[in-house]
């Protein structure tokens, strides 16, 4: 089952070059065991846009949507079992020890609560044989 993985810090966290080193080390482990699907930082959370729709109008406000401290930074997406697995995975991230995970199942439900069919999962992606500018590994100090 796919599990989401939100990394969340203060915005005045800046992770050191050790903490990066670890994170990159736990994606390649995780992407060659097939358990990492996809992950990776997000920009400062100041350069977001806030989109709402309301009565056919679109309103934007600069900045995230929340007032709460800590920003989502970075998100993982994972292949676990149960939520216990995906928690246990959660724990041996490297943000563990500085930053909050929010775990959460990927809820694939709504198709049919629509009355759709379920679409078919994805084949598991294979890991990347070299990192390319989008790769997970090319912005340091996230997943």
């Amino acid at each position: 089952m796919p599990y989401l993985f939100l990394i969340r810090h203060g915005a005045s966290f800046m992770p050191h070059p050790a903490l990066v080193g670890e994170i990159l080390a736990w994606n390649e482990a995780m992407a060659k065991k097939g358990i990492l699907l996809d992950g990776n930082p997000l920009r400062p959370a100041g350069e977001a846009v806030t989109l709402r729709v309301r009565r056919g109008r679109s309103m934007t406000a600069p900045g995230h949507f929340s007032a709460e401290e800590e920003q989502v930074s970075a998100y993982v997406l994972v292949d676990r079992p149960d939520l216990k697995g995906a928690i246990a995975l959660a724990a041996t991230h490297p943000m563990a020890k500085a930053a909050t995970i929010e775990v959460r199942e990927v809820w694939g439900a709504l198709p049919a609560l629509m009355g759709s069919p379920r679409p078919k999962r994805r084949p598991r992606r294979s890991p990347p044989r070299s990192p390319g500018p989008r790769s997970r590994r090319s912005a340091p100090g996230h997943p």
